[in-house]
């Protein structure tokens, strides 16, 4: 998955008296598009920024710390040599990049995002500043703004050696299983009945966990259950949402082109019969 990068490690523990050297890294974004000459990031002294301008995002262990240098709508900033931005999910699906690169620009997006989009408070509409001493936004009437993070199942319905892929009716175009966020004052077992239900007509049980993601180009965090289909296993699919859905055996599964997503680990571990 796109966070499986042993053996490095993103430390992603926020310290604002972090500085930036001129062998820092930055990544730099521009509305959803990211810096990169090839899949690389540069570094201060390639940009010639102001370092006052920099936010420290994280370090990736074993190969240095990085900044986040935020442009969207600087028309005056200068691209250096060789570097272009890209969209975040162009970079993500270039095949090019590795994936540890991919993950630290995702999260940076997020982050990123997360920063332009309260530089005012939600509550008085003042101008806000970031904390002291935590990964968090302050405005002076005391509204504290942490991180976006939002809940989503992915959810693989068992019928025996078979299981439910489904395609989305518009945008990503390959196999995937039933998804959802997980709504107020639900927990995330309930999310699964409920899609399962309302994407599919299916009643389900014996839920389980399998594993988490996190998934910064939308905020996300993924988590992943099987579970079995309770009964009928007719499928009446959400036509709104949905283009397909139907069962395959573990040999007709398709897998997705590349490794990034939970979603395609769930399948791949039901079709090598893993689960």
């Amino acid at each position: 998955m796109i966070q499986d990068i042993q053996p490095h490690k993103l430390i992603n523990r926020y310290d604002p008296a972090r500085r930036a050297a001129d062998e820092s890294l930055i990544i730099v974004m521009k509305g959803d598009e990211v810096l990169v000459n090839g899949d690389l990031f540069p570094r201060l002294s390639e940009l010639g920024a102001d370092a006052d301008r920099l936010i420290y995002l994280f370090e990736f262990e074993g190969e240095n710390e990085y900044f986040l240098l935020d442009v969207t709508g600087d028309e005056g900033f200068a691209v250096p040599g060789g570097y272009e931005f890209v969209n975040v999910r162009a970079f993500r699906r270039s095949g090019t990049a590795k994936k540890s690169r991919v993950f630290l620009a995702h999260t940076a997006y997020q982050l990123a995002r997360w920063y332009r989009d309260n530089a005012y408070c939600g509550r008085c509409g003042k101008k806000t500043r970031l904390d002291d001493t935590e990964r968090a936004i302050r405005c002076e009437c005391g509204n504290l703004v942490y991180p976006r993070i939002i809940p989503a199942v992915i959810v693989g319905i068992t019928n025996g050696d078979k299981i439910l892929v489904t395609k989305y009716k518009t945008g990503f175009a390959h196999f995937a299983l039933v998804a959802g966020f997980t709504e107020i004052g639900e927990t995330l077992e309930q999310t699964v009945a409920r899609e399962a239900m309302e994407e599919t007509g299916l009643k389900v049980k014996n839920i389980r966990y399998y594993k988490s993601q996190p998934w910064g180009i939308v905020d996300d965090i993924l988590v992943g259950f099987y579970c079995d289909v309770d009964g009928d296993d007719t499928i009446r699919m959400d036509e709104g949402e949905l283009k397909v859905a139907e069962w395959r055996t573990r040999e007709e599964i398709e897998l997705q082109p590349d490794d990034y997503s939970l979603t395609n680990e769930m399948m791949k571990m039901f079709k090598e019969g893993k689960v």
